[in-house]
């Protein structure tokens, strides 16, 4: 049968061998950092009631409502929004995991800590760092009724030991909070401190002229007041020097202090992560537009790649969910895995070592010999080394090829009446005697290796 070339579906990426193994290295990493703080692993269904996925608000445009083919339509007088038999795709796993919470309340421990690595969809117009089918992993710690802080300290360290361990350019993450900004425009008379907000998360895409306009014209400011707003978005310091700056700027109001004191524990929780490839940033221009976030927030950009914006964002929630007699207050943070590898891979700045698992191919002198090179293969595995035999019995130099073209390090030759097992790393020349049931490759041959080209 022929089927025409099929179209690209825009937004729904597919990586070559060699990048999900990058892929699948990544996620190992964030695992293994991720349990080594204790922190349970949870996955949640694909679907959720439409009504609750719009709880969030501002993305009912975005999602991808799942009904059977068959289904038919939905009747004239019914709405898809409070319908609750309207299913959607979750576009991210906060709202998920809170209704999670709620259906499992009896039987989790808190406070919970849990991570949750899935696929999300949104369906929003795709580019780069936007994708319709992404993969993100995400970290939180959830109380009944109260959080104890420690944890915004606590979520920001784990992140970032995640972070430090990848294999991508330097990372820095920016801190701010909440409270820190609400009481700056409180006690600088803002009528409204929520639009404010609004308006200086948008500082990173247009011009400070233009968010000087906007928060007179948007949130209700006078010149003067918007003046002193951009002052308090343009601190950035790399400890809690910025306290200092704040102090400098004669604002005063309980909720700012409360703030000032809040980030000035995460930032400093956090100074001894710093590396060259890593940093820290107390940045007071961070503010995250959604408004459930009630106290400290992330940010995180990747150096040479700050157009993506955030790849990694989130925040102290006081609200996560409530069953109208418990109310259950969490703190966390999402990495985009996607947003953060894709523009990577198109740009050749990551790869694998080889793009497919085996280590060994061996070799096949002719087809009556295949039983033999098939034990081989068998007793190399047995010793956790991936291998594969040869397809063909074709001389050796093109089997040797063929290793070549899949990347594959060594090819093995199997033993004879009168000569022993040999194995060749076809990238030396390298020939030597070795026994099947001894022998192992070198650590960095066993596995594909993330490799960083320009790196």
């Amino acid at each position: 049968m022929t089927v025409a070339k099929p179209t690209p579906l825009s937004g729904f990426p597919e990586l070559l061998p060699a990048e999900r193994f990058v892929e699948l290295r990544v996620l190992d990493s964030l695992r293994a950092s991720f349990e080594l703080h204790g922190f349970a692993p949870v996955e949640t269904r694909a679907a959720e009631p439409l009504e609750q996925l719009l709880r969030k608000g501002e993305i009912d445009k975005e999602v991808y409502l799942l009904r059977r083919l068959q289904a038919g339509q939905p009747d004239a007088d019914s709405d898809p929004e409070t319908d609750s038999s309207t299913l959607g795709l979750h576009f991210d796993l906060t709202v998920p995991f809170a209704r999670y919470v709620l259906e499992n309340a009896g039987r989790l421990e808190f406070p919970f800590r849990r991570y949750q690595i899935q696929k999300v969809w949104r369906g929003e117009r795709p580019q780069e760092g936007r994708y319709r089918e992404f993969i993100q992993a995400d970290i939180d710690v959830v109380a009944r009724d109260v959080l104890s802080f420690h944890h915004d300290v606590e979520v920001a360290r784990v992140m970032a030991e995640a972070l430090s361990a990848l294999p991508v350019p330097p990372l820095t993450l920016q801190i701010n909070n909440r409270k820190l900004i609400e009481g700056y425009f409180r006690g600088v008379g803002a009528p409204d401190p929520a639009a404010v907000m609004r308006v200086i998360d948008k500082i990173d895409k247009v011009p400070a002229e233009v968010i000087l306009t906007m928060l007179v014209d948007e949130a209700g400011l006078s010149a003067e007041q918007a003046e002193r707003c951009l002052a308090l978005a343009q601190i950035r310091t790399p400890d809690s020097s910025f306290a200092a700056r704040v102090a400098e700027l004669g604002v005063s109001d309980p909720l700012l202090e409360e703030g000032v004191a809040e980030l000035v524990a995460v930032i400093e929780g956090c100074s001894g992560l710093a590396t060259e490839r890593f940093s820290v940033l107390a940045d007071l221009r961070i503010a995250r537009g959604l408004d459930y976030y009630t106290g400290t927030v992330f940010e995180t950009r990747m150096t040479g790649f700050e157009s993506l914006g955030s790849i990694c964002s989130g925040g102290r929630y006081d609200s996560l969910a409530s069953d109208g007699r418990t109310s259950y207050p969490g703190v966390g943070i999402s990495l985009g895995v996607t947003r953060m590898l894709l523009p990577l891979f198109s740009r050749k700045k990551l790869t694998a070592s080889r793009s497919v698992p085996s280590a060994v191919l061996v070799a096949l002198p002719d087809e009556e010999s295949r039983a033999v090179s098939d034990a081989v293969a068998a007793q190399l595995r047995a010793n956790g080394i991936a291998t594969e035999v040869a397809p063909a019995a074709q001389r050796y130099g093109k089997q040797i090829r063929y290793a070549e073209r899949r990347g594959i390090p060594f090819v093995w030759f199997p033993a004879g009446a009168d000569y022993p097992h040999e194995v060749k790393d076809i990238r030396t020349g390298e020939q030597q005697v070795a026994d099947p049931a001894t022998w192992s490759p070198p650590a960095e041959d066993l596995r594909p290796q993330v490799v960083r080209p320009e790196a």
